[in-house]
């Protein structure tokens, strides 16, 4: 059974750092673009960053440009999400999504109904 599953997010202070991680069973993710998406309370779910299958290319949300990284491990299986220089309004949950099309997962906007798979999602609040 595919299962895909985030894992880093917490408590930090504003300013600080956090590495979110997305690995997944059942389905190998070198061979797949991936996303990142978040959503705040009482906000619909947004598009943070994705990366191809390659990892040759990547995409970020201009609220998120030059203070978030994302990248994939050297056998490119599993996703990280280096986030730096937080802000209280970066307070979501984080969510990996996997695309229904392999290369179909890093544009330069990224839309939930290209998404077929997503994890349970990983908490992250910035406060001080």
């Amino acid at each position: 059974q595919l299962q895909v599953a985030e894992s880093g997010g917490g408590l930090v202070q504003p300013g600080g750092s956090l590495r979110l991680s997305c690995a997944a069973s059942g389905l190998t993710l070198t061979y797949y673009d991936i996303a990142w998406f978040r959503q705040a309370p009482g906000k619909e779910r947004e598009g943070v960053s994705c990366i191809s299958a390659s990892a040759d290319i990547t995409h970020y949300a201009n609220f998120v440009k030059g203070r978030f990284t994302i990248s994939k491990d050297t056998l490119k299986t599993i996703v990280y999400l280096q986030m730096n220089n937080l802000k209280p309004e970066d307070t979501a949950v984080y969510y990996c999504a996997v695309p229904k099309d392999p290369g179909g997962g890093c544009g330069t906007s990224l839309t939930d109904d290209d998404f077929r798979y997503w994890g349970q999602g990983t908490q992250v609040t910035v406060s001080s």
